[in-house]
């Protein structure tokens, strides 16, 4: 009988726990106040978002058959395009990873402060709490890859439950006049969609959880791509649910004024100070969600070490089989991050954090769906240019790019700079 690695220790469950975990974060809890502002018509930014990330996620599966590499779109790029474009497409994740992780870490410290009302939106406590994960998680996932899936499996779960509750008890109190008129925002309805749509993708960053520690999966040419479509449909299914409950036990003009709405919604169901149980559900989802973004931060910076474009000690892998170095560099980053901006007031500091991800991420899709398209077209790895494949890629693409276009000058300005910074670390350690 074929011995597992000790190196692959994490199976199918815990693959779908990671992809479904890495995008069930702070987003579900808190965009349903930024979606109200259009109205029910937000809804279909929800749709469209969830066709787009499944359009990804059916791409990313097939292509980690294949390319069963750590590393993820980094892999396929570098194996289509070569190593500068894989680098530029790594280098933007790897940053978005940075800003993602502070921006869980302030959600967790938020929803973590209802519980100490007279600390609640002080800054140094914030801080502090959002520290105390990071480094907890970094611990962990350090010493062990085992011990960091099964919490992924059980903080999964668990962050469901809330969620579901609420979802399942909106059917019951369901007004449909809520979703009258369809669209409240005062612009056309192709730009409220837009925008919606492009706050909504914010909420299916994760996808590519499951393909990023390749080399930590069992049977990964089989178990990431069936744990990444499973993943992304219970999430689709859960999103769409519990957005169109709540909606419907709340007219979107109380939504878009609730910092909290799920808990608003649980006080109007259950009665008053019920909503404190979602906010421990949010606390879990927070956790569970930067556990995997903790082990991912590790794993995309030991692939582009290993491949000699960013310094030999970050291509260590401890007895444990943890990208350590990796892990403890970007969570000191991430500490520089919060220290540095820790005078802005909480809101605007999450919104700075989500701005830098958007920036930085998007480039990592559309290079997976551009690597597809042209194994696809030049008929390499066993793809053919057949009309699903085509088209599957030229969507995934299309969406990549109008969501990208659709976050605006600033995001792209910000994205742009920090994808530039990364040019001069390139050339360095190519000449090493």
């Amino acid at each position: 009988m074929k011995k597992t690695s000790p190196q692959r220790q994490l199976g199918l469950i815990t693959v779908i726990s990671l992809v479904a975990g890495g995008m069930i974060g702070s987003g579900i809890f808190t965009l349903p106040a930024a979606l109200a502002q259009f109205g029910g018509i937000s809804l279909l930014g929800w749709v469209i978002a969830a066709i787009g990330a499944t359009s990804l996620a059916a791409m990313m599966g097939k292509l980690s058959k294949v390319i069963p590499e750590q590393g993820g779109s980094y892999a396929y790029t570098k194996r289509a395009f070569g190593k500068f474009p894989a680098f530029l497409v790594a280098w933007g994740f790897w940053l978005s990873v940075w800003s993602t992780n502070s921006a869980i870490s302030l959600s967790f410290a938020g929803y973590f402060s209802v519980f100490f009302p007279k600390l609640q939106g002080q800054p140094w406590f914030t801080t502090s709490i959002a520290l105390l994960v990071i480094w907890g998680l970094s611990i962990l996932n350090s010493l062990s890859i085992r011990g960091s899936g099964n919490l992924q499996v059980v903080t999964t779960l668990l962050k469901v439950i809330p969620i579901l509750i609420i979802a399942i008890g909106g059917v019951f109190v369901f007004d449909i006049n809520h979703f009258i008129p369809l669209n409240i925002s005062g612009v056309s309805s192709i730009q409220a969609i837009t925008t919606a749509s492009v706050l909504c993708f914010f909420a299916f960053m994760g996808i590519e959880a499951g393909t990023i520690p390749a080399e930590n999966i069992k049977n990964p040419e089989k178990n990431i791509s069936k744990g990444t479509l499973i993943g992304v449909g219970l999430v689709v299914f859960l999103y769409l649910f519990s957005s169109i409950s709540l909606f419907g036990i709340l007219p979107p003009s109380e939504v878009a004024q609730s910092t909290a709405p799920f808990t608003d919604a649980a006080n109007q169901l259950f009665g008053k100070n019920t909503g404190f149980f979602i906010a421990i559900g949010a606390c879990i989802s927070t956790l569970g969600a930067l556990n995997v973004w903790i082990l991912v931060q590790g794993q995309i910076s030991n692939s582009m070490a290993r491949d000699g474009l960013l310094p030999k000690s970050l291509a260590f892998i401890n007895k444990h089989g943890s990208p350590s170095t990796g892990i403890i560099l970007s969570s000191t980053v991430i500490t520089v991050l919060l220290f540095f901006n820790s005078s802005k007031g909480f809101g605007d500091l999450y919104s700075f954090m989500v701005l830098l991800t958007s920036a930085t991420s998007l480039l990592f899709y559309i290079a997976a769906a551009s690597s597809f398209l042209k194994f696809s077209i030049k008929s390499e790895l066993g793809f053919k240019p057949s009309f699903i494949n085509i088209s599957l890629s030229l969507t995934g693409l299309s969406f990549g790019i109008w969501i990208l276009l659709g976050s605006g000058a600033e995001a792209l300005i910000w994205g742009g700079i920090g994808v530039l910074l990364g040019i001069p670390i390139y050339l360095f350690n190519r000449k090493k």
